[in-house]
């Protein structure tokens, strides 16, 4: 059964910092994407980043370019999103999530198979 657990989320200031984990399982495929998403109230999921299991390459939507950065940690199958800056309008939900099914550098939600329960990160002003 595949697993995605995030962790890290809490409460910042804005200017803060915080890291995400998310620790994926359950799966045998060598090559694949994660990627991390949000999703605030009232608004649809938002792609953030996606990093590949081969190479290494990564992805950043223009919103959080330059301030956020994925990495990963291949050995332990864990998936990071170091968040600096952190701004209000940061403040959503925050999900993992699995691409198996094919191999495409997308942060559209809809090419990922499996999606981890999310993580509260709330950044006050």
């Amino acid at each position: 059964e595949v697993q995605l657990v995030e962790s890290g989320g809490g409460l910042v200031q804005a200017g803060g910092s915080l890291r995400l984990s998310c620790a994926a399982s359950g799966f045998t495929k060598d090559d694949y994407y994660i990627g991390w998403f949000r999703q605030a109230p009232g608004k649809e999921r938002e792609g953030l980043s996606c990093i590949s299991s081969t190479d290494g390459s990564t992805v950043y939507a223009d919103s959080v370019k330059g301030r956020f950065t994925i990495s990963s940690d291949n050995a332990e199958n864990t998936v990071y999103l170091q968040m600096n800056s952190l701004k209000p309008e940061d403040t959503a939900i925050y999900y993992c999530a699995l691409q198996v099914h094919t191999v495409v550098v997308t942060l559209s939600p809809s090419e990922y198979d499996y999606w981890g329960q999310g993580t509260q990160v709330t950044v006050s002003s």
